[in-house]
């Protein structure tokens, strides 16, 4: 059964996003720093939302971009909130770590 050019474009995006969160993923589980988890959870974020827009065009519905709307909210007070919980930790002015938010 042939397909047609949008469903080979989605198909094609939707394993090239799941193949970028595995890699994000990889880099969540290794570390080496608290970072660059968090960097790499903000990444899978931003790619589930991009996954979610994709849906919405192959199902051409878009109360899914309602949703993807919604979760990039959320993931970014998160992102915000676990990079404000690491500079107040004090992760970041351990010595031999770098960061500019170091209190006295």
């Amino acid at each position: 059964m042939p397909q047609t050019f949008l469903e080979q474009s989605v198909a094609v995006a939707s394993i090239l996003l799941l193949v970028g969160m595995l890699l994000a993923f990889i880099r969540l589980l290794k570390g080496p720093d608290d970072a660059d988890r968090i960097v790499a959870l903000d990444l899978i974020s931003i790619l589930i939302v991009a996954l979610l827009a994709l849906f919405a065009i192959y199902a051409d519905e878009t109360s899914f971009l309602d949703v993807a709307i919604a979760y990039a909210l959320v993931a970014f007070l998160g992102t915000v909130a676990l990079a404000r919980f690491r500079m107040r930790t004090g992760a970041a002015s351990e010595p031999g770590k770098t960061g500019a938010g170091r209190r006295r």
